[in-house]
């Protein structure tokens, strides 16, 4: 007997697409506190986890040793420019008594050697007084970026070293966000399918708690390379962050929507059935009234639809209702619920 099933027409219309993305939190900037001289940690000039403007000193470092050597470069600097001054005198007089003969020419190229020596010894003793400053200064370990810092991992009276692996304390702008999306070569691949990644795309982070982030981000950047080992491509969302909620480290999930709308089409997701290798299906009626399965490709579910950019006719009739019913020698009896399904 004729089954009577429901069906419907799809039509092709444009979506909004939105996909979602776990997401891990990164300061913008991000400065590692080392000593660049060693000596003993004299004052730490901050409080652990408060904000640091660029320039406020964080340490300062015993600086006997370093003011002596600027002392002894200034000495040194000042005995070379005395000599440079004696040999100055001494070339212009030999200058004049070449003149007239009155200094061999091995004398006189002697006095011009030494005198060139002195300006060399000069210019050298000036270097190492600059050098000898700039280790002075280095006593005070200063904050290169402005931002939150972080605990301390040294206390009044440790020993520091230049070029030491550790860090003493770390610094991070979180004024501004990074919000670093990684995902498969492959999604990434069918993401394209989809959504034009160089588009201006908006990004929306919400948390397991339900809290949304109120400020929209934005997708900066592509990484470029797949990292080897994991298959995986990195996507770059940027945030603004004034009332420092978002903290470096933190896993969000974060929602792409693209400002361009996508033509497809969009069908109920019990009109799609699944073969035995897992192929999605969908059961078309024919003229005759007869039934005939079709393969299709889907991108990903829309709420309680299936996004089909391609492969479909918008005068196919597809079965959504009574599959359960029916069977490849199934004569059926077509209602169409398209106005039902409209939404």
């Amino acid at each position: 007997m004729p089954i009577e099933v429901g069906f419907i027409n799809p039509k092709k219309e444009p979506v909004n697409l939105e996909i979602e993305l776990i997401g891990r939190v990164k300061a913008k900037e991000l400065a590692l506190i080392r000593p660049q001289i060693s000596g003993i940690i004299e004052k730490q000039l901050f409080a652990d986890g408060s904000f640091v403007k660029e320039g406020d000193v964080l340490y300062k470092i015993e600086n006997s040793t370093y003011k002596a050597n600027v002392n002894q470069a200034q000495a040194l600097l000042s005995s070379a420019k005395a000599n440079l001054m004696s040999s100055e005198a001494k070339s212009k007089r030999a200058d004049e008594l070449l003149k007239f003969d009155g200094i061999s020419k091995q004398e006189y190229d002697d006095i011009k050697a030494s005198y060139m020596q002195a300006k060399a010894l000069v210019e050298q003793r000036v270097a190492e007084l600059q050098s000898a400053k700039i280790d002075l200064n280095r006593c005070e370990i200063k904050a290169p970026i402005s931002g939150f810092i972080g605990i301390s991992n040294v206390t009044v009276g440790a020993l520091v070293n230049a070029n030491q692996t550790q860090e003493l304390v770390n610094i991070r702008d979180t004024k501004t966000v990074f919000v670093d999306l990684t995902q498969s070569y492959n999604e990434i691949l069918n993401l394209k399918n989809i959504i034009n990644l160089q588009d201006n795309i908006e990004v929306t982070l919400s948390f397991d708690n339900g809290f949304v982030y109120p400020i929209k981000g934005k997708l900066e950047a592509r990484e470029l390379n797949v990292d080897e080992s994991s298959q995986t491509v990195t996507l770059r969302a940027i945030f603004e962050n004034p009332n420092n909620l978002l903290l470096s480290g933190m896993m969000t999930k974060a929602t792409l929507q693209s400002q361009k709308k996508v033509d497809a089409f969009l069908i109920p997701q019990q009109a799609v059935l699944r073969d035995q290798k897992g192929n999605p299906i969908i059961t078309l009626i024919t003229n005759e009234n007869k039934t005939i399965q079709k393969m299709i490709k889907i991108q990903r579910a829309i709420s309680n639809k299936w996004l089909v950019l391609e492969g479909l006719d918008p005068n196919d009739k597809i079965i959504v209702e009574g599959l359960n019913k029916i069977n490849s020698r199934s004569v059926v009896i077509p209602k169409d619920l398209s106005t039902q399904y409209k939404d």
